[in-house]
């Protein structure tokens, strides 16, 4: 029996529809609905339910399922376990990652990953929220800010600096603020992925100041803060390398430069239990030994 059918049976087990289980074994809907029927077919059982709202499994096809995954999970081991002996890291490796971090700071770092590794086939999919990484079938996610408490590995990588800026046009006519309660008189643009809610985190002499603030604009996404800041719209918190190059230049400003902003964290995150491939190891290792910040 082919094994890209019974994989296939799993992912439309996980999946719970032949359409999400075709995405993600890279195949057409109509060839995942051909390998099941032909696996019942061969089996002479019913293996699946099928509603206009869901695929659930039967049954036997539940107890099959089940059967089949420990197969599948000692084949991988297996196979994972010659690829260590020689030291082979490759195929498939699914990572999670933030739009504007991977575009403006790892990007640059992807094409050397690939140049060394060249049998592991790396797809990376850009997403400002908060991605679930066993649910979304993720091998690792890259995630900016702190984490909650989770049965999920975490590695540090690096801590981002962030900034208050804002355009000068913008500061001519509503004033510079000079302290963070000035701030309440302003339009802050507003990340939502902080955990501090609509408050501004300030620190100065060891004092930590969590400052409320009027947001006219909130997004998940550090690019749109910052260019929105940057066409004068409002005042914005964003990572200083991305406005790094405007405030040099002039096009930003950089306020309340007496205090400073946490350092925002940046881990990736794998899940616990699963075994660890050559190829996930190596991703771990290269993004380990990075110097991002």
């Amino acid at each position: 029996m082919d094994i890209i059918v019974l994989r296939t049976f799993v992912s439309i087990l996980d999946e719970g529809s032949f359409a999400a289980a075709a995405r993600r074994m890279g195949v057409s809907r109509s060839l995942a609905s051909k390998y099941i029927s032909d696996l019942e077919r061969s089996l002479g059982a019913r293996l699946l339910t099928r509603t206009t709202r869901a695929v659930r499994p039967t049954p036997i096809g539940e107890a099959y399922g089940a059967e089949i995954r420990n197969i599948l999970n000692r084949l991988d081991a297996a196979n994972e376990a010659v690829r260590k002996a020689v030291g082979n890291a490759a195929g498939v490796l699914k990572i999670g990652s933030p739009v504007a971090y991977t575009l403006r700071i790892l990007q640059p770092h992807l094409r050397r990953f690939m140049e060394t590794y060249p049998e592991i086939q790396l797809e990376m999919l850009l997403d400002d929220g908060t991605s679930d990484v066993i649910g979304d079938g993720f091998d690792a996610v890259i995630r900016v800010g702190y984490l909650n408490d989770s049965s999920l590995h975490a590695k540090r990588l690096h801590q981002g600096k962030i900034i208050l800026v804002a355009a000068p046009e913008y500061l001519e006519k509503h004033g510079t603020p000079t302290q963070p309660a000035d701030l309440l008189k302003h339009d802050c643009l507003h990340y939502t992925n902080l955990r501090t809610g609509d408050s501004w985190p300030f620190q100065r002499d060891g004092e930590t100041i969590q400052q409320k603030v009027h947001a006219i604009f909130a997004s998940n996404n550090t690019d749109l803060l910052y260019m929105m800041a940057r066409d004068g719209v409002g005042v914005a918190l964003v990572p200083e390398i991305i406005a790094a190059k405007d405030v040099a230049e002039g096009r930003l400003i950089s306020l309340l430069t007496d205090y400073t902003v946490p350092r925002v964290p940046i881990n990736i995150v794998y899940p616990t239990g699963r075994l660890m491939t050559a190829a996930m190891r190596a991703f771990l290792d290269f993004m380990g030994n990075l110097r991002l910040g």
